[in-house]
C-alpha cells in the first residue's frame, strides 16, 4: 500500500500549430490537490471531458505534468518511468493479448521482468481466484465474455503487487447487471488485497457504491472531495448537487420574501411558497434570488388536510420498490420519487409538500452553496 498525493497539479495540452499571438490552450487539469490515504479507494468522478482520466494517466506517468507534484509513498514521481513507480493500471479498453491464453495474459508483465516461472504460478495461482478466473487460465480471450475480460484485465494489473491499483473506468463497456455483479466483486477484492485504489468513473453510482472518498471535477478542476454520505448531503456547490443523486436534485431559482419574523421561498412563475429554515434566516434577505435545491426523495404528497400547494402530476412512473412522480412548476419540472403505493395519473391534482428542512441553497450568480449563518 501507498499513499497518493497531488499538490496543485496542471495539464496543458501544448498546440505546437499555436501562432505567436494565439492564446495558450486552457488546463485539461487545474490547480488540482488530493490526499489519498494508505488502502483507501477514491473515486475520482466527473462527467465526459472534466479531466479525470487525464488525472489517472498522470497519476500512472503516461502524460507529462505541467506543474505541482505527484507523490506515491514518500517519492515525488513527476520523473519516475512508469514501471517504476509501483502501480497496477486496467484500462476501459481490455487491451489482452488475443493468441494468448489468460494465464498467459497475466503473466505477462512478470515474465517481461523475468522473473522465475515457479513464482509466476504462485502468484496467478493467489490472485486467480480472487478474480474468479480460476477456471478459466486455459482459455483465448476470444471465447471470454465482457466481464470476464475485465477481470483477466484487473488480475493482470493486481499479480504485479502494485502500491497503488489505477482503474480506468473498468466497468464501462458492461451491461447494466455485470456492472452491479463486478462492482460487487471489486469492493470484495479491494478488501482482499489491502491496496490504495483509485477509480475513475462517470458513473455516480459506481463511484457512490465503491469509494471510501469521492473527488467530483468539473472542467479540469476539483469541486469537493468527501466521502459519500458528505457529497450527498451536504453538496459544495450547484454542480455536486446536481450531479449527485439519481434521479438528482430539483433546483430551481426562488425569491424570498419576508412577512414579519418569518420569511418565504417563493417560486418564480408559480403559485408555490415554502417556508425558510431558521438556519438560514440571517442568510438571505427580502427579495433576494436564490438557488434552492430539494432532493426528490424530500418532496412529498400531501392528504387532504395537508398546506401544500395545489400542482398537476405531468408524468406518474411505477418503477417497482419505487414510483417517480413529475410535475411541471411554472418552467422548472419536479421529480418526487416515493415508496407509497397508490397510483396516479397524469391530470391528477394533488397538494405537493416540501421537507423545508432538507433544502439547499446555492448563489444565483456563483452556483456556491450558501452558508447558513
Amino acid at each position: 500500500m501507498a499513499k497518493l498525493v497531488l499538490n496543485n497539479v496542471y495539464k496543458r495540452y501544448e498546440n505546437k500549430k499555436r501562432k505567436k499571438n494565439e492564446p495558450l490552450s486552457p488546463y485539461a487539469v487545474n490547480n488540482f490537490s488530493l490526499a489519498c490515504e494508505d488502502g483507501e479507494f477514491v473515486g475520482i468522478l466527473g462527467p465526459s471531458g472534466c479531466g479525470k482520466t487525464t488525472t489517472l494517466r498522470m497519476i500512472a506517468g503516461l502524460e507529462d505534468i505541467s506543474g505541482g507534484e505527484i507523490i506515491i509513498g514518500e517519492t515525488v514521481v513527476n520523473h519516475v518511468l512508469p514501471k517504476d513507480r509501483g502501480i497496477g493500471l486496467a484500462f476501459e479498453d481490455y487491451a489482452l493479448y488475443p493468441p494468448l491464453s489468460v494465464y498467459e495474459n497475466i503473466a505477462f508483465n512478470l515474465r517481461a521482468k523475468k522473473i522465475d516461472k515457479e513464482i509466476i504460478k504462485q502468484e496467478i495461482d493467489r490472485i486467480a481466484p480472487l478474480l474468479k478466473v480460476d477456471d478459466l487460465l486455459h482459455m483465448r480471450p476470444s471465447k471470454l465474455s465482457g466481464g470476464q475480460k475485465q477481470r483477466v484485465n484487473m488480475a493482470r494489473a493486481i499479480v504485479r503487487k502494485p502500491k497503488l491499483l489505477l482503474l480506468d473506468e473498468p466497468m464501462s463497456h458492461l451491461d447494466g447487471k455485470m456492472r452491479q455483479i463486478l462492482r460487487t466483486e471489486l469492493k470484495r477484492l479491494h478488501n482482499s488485497i489491502q491496496c490504495t485504489t483509485i477509480i475513475v468513473t462517470h458513473d455516480q453510482l459506481e463511484a457512490m457504491s465503491l469509494a471510501d472518498r469521492i473527488a467530483i471535477m468539473k472542467d479540469g478542476e476539483l469541486q469537493q472531495f468527501g466521502t459519500p454520505l458528505e457529497v450527498y448531503d451536504n453538496p459544495a456547490n450547484e454542480f455536486v448537487a446536481g450531479f449527485i443523486g439519481e434521479p438528482p436534485m430539483n433546483i430551481m431559482t426562488v425569491k424570498v420574501i419576508k412577512e414579519g419574523s418569518g420569511a418565504f421561498f417563493k417560486f418564480m412563475d408559480a403559485d408555490i411558497s415554502i417556508p425558510v429554515p431558521q438556519r438560514y434566516m440571517a442568510a438571505i434577505s427580502d427579495g433576494m434570488r436564490v438557488r434552492l435545491g430539494v432532493r426528490p426523495t424530500d418532496l412529498l404528497i400531501g392528504d387532504a388536510a395537508s398546506k401544500g400547494s395545489e400542482v398537476k402530476i405531468s408524468v406518474f412512473e411505477n418503477l417497482g420498490e419505487e414510483r417517480k412522480i413529475s410535475f411541471r412548476v411554472g418552467a422548472d419540472f419536479l421529480t418526487l420519487v416515493t415508496t407509497d403505493e397508490k397510483r396516479y395519473r397524469q391530470g391528477d391534482q394533488v397538494k405537493l409538500e416540501v421537507k423545508s428542512e432538507k433544502t439547499h441553497l446555492f448563489d444565483v450568480n456563483t452556483g456556491e452553496k450558501i452558508v447558513p449563518k
